[in-house]
């Protein structure tokens, strides 16, 4: 008799073929091994689906769908999950071994918690290590307290309960590339929430993500988002507007821009190695030479780290970055 798994494992994917193999592979290496690997293939029109079916391994299950964009594929996969624990994961992530086992017996000896996430580890699309990311709270106090001025999970680090997902109505498809936050709101009125501070996956950042620094995406989308996450319904109107901002950007040269940015300034906040940041600020200037971002960054990457240091403190505390 084919045994009930404990945890699904949801990972949507869209043109993954780059990287999925990798993100399969440190899900089906865990030390905890009574799950299912759930994956939404969303449309994709590369190798993605021939890459997951390659995987000899009974515990992956694919779910092939036209296009919808993440949190339809995200719900799909919440409406077919066999599990009761949904562990989020994206196909170009990286699991660290242990990840599900240390969830799984913390919801085990911590029932009256709905939600944990955890600290993670960035690199970039090659996979060289950039930083780790301690959030913004670990405790469900820290976290109730700043839930109101930045999302307080990494989404593909959390892992969730998945019967309060469904009561709250899982991700709401017109926050687009903010349905994860808009949805911790709502959990967090369900029960206790935290994050562990051991890190336990790997976050790639790459081009082809729609991770983009939203300081990038110009300041009526930080108004529009701010309006729409604790909104009891999100408008026509405000949906509109909002995919009218992420249109606009939707093209490689501009996703490109954004990526070397970040990198960049992760290599001078978080990591300070400057010759690598003016690196990144070179080719971002070379896709997009006449914003000024770039020219900004590059002065910074020759000034002396304390001073940037400084810089970085005063930049947090006037954008809350």
């Amino acid at each position: 008799m084919k045994q009930v798994p404990e945890i699904t494992v949801l990972m949507p994917a869209y043109n993954a073929a780059k990287y999925i193999a990798a993100a399969v592979e440190s899900v089906l290496n865990q030390s905890f091994g009574n799950f299912e690997l759930l994956v939404i293939n969303d449309g994709s029109s590369d190798d993605t689906e021939w890459i997951v079916k390659n995987f000899a391994d009974e515990r992956i299950k694919i779910i092939n769908q036209p296009h919808q964009g993440i949190a339809a594929a995200l719900n799909i996969g919440l409406l077919n999950a066999a599990a009761p624990l949904i562990a989020r994961f994206d196909a170009d992530d990286i699991c660290y071994p242990d990840r599900l086992q240390i969830q799984y017996d913390f919801f085990k000896a911590n029932p009256e918690y709905v939600l944990t996430g955890s600290d993670v580890d960035y690199a970039d699309h090659n996979s060289e290590y950039l930083y780790h990311y301690s959030n913004i709270g670990h405790t469900h106090k820290e976290i109730n307290d700043r839930i109101g001025t930045f999302c307080p999970f990494i989404h593909s680090s959390v892992m969730y309960k998945k019967d309060i997902a469904l009561t709250i109505g899982g991700y709401d498809a017109k926050a687009h590339t903010f349905e994860d936050y808009r949805l911790w709101i709502k959990f967090i009125t369900k029960g206790k929430v935290c994050n562990t501070k051991k890190p336990l996956i790997m976050v790639r950042l790459n081009p082809e993500s729609v991770t983009v620094d939203e300081k990038l995406r110009g300041k009526r989308f930080g108004i529009l988002k701010k309006e729409m996450l604790f909104a009891d319904n999100i408008s026509k109107e405000q949906e509109e507007e909002l995919l009218e901002i992420l249109h606009s950007q939707n093209f490689m040269r501009f996703k490109n821009y954004s990526y070397n940015i970040l990198i960049a300034k992760k290599y001078l906040w978080n990591n300070y190695q400057p010759a690598k940041a003016r690196s990144s600020v070179r080719r971002a200037i070379n896709f997009m030479p006449f914003q000024t971002t770039g020219y900004g960054l590059f002065i910074l990457s020759c000034l002396p780290q304390k001073f940037v240091h400084r810089f970085y403190k005063k930049y947090k505390l006037l954008t809350g970055a």
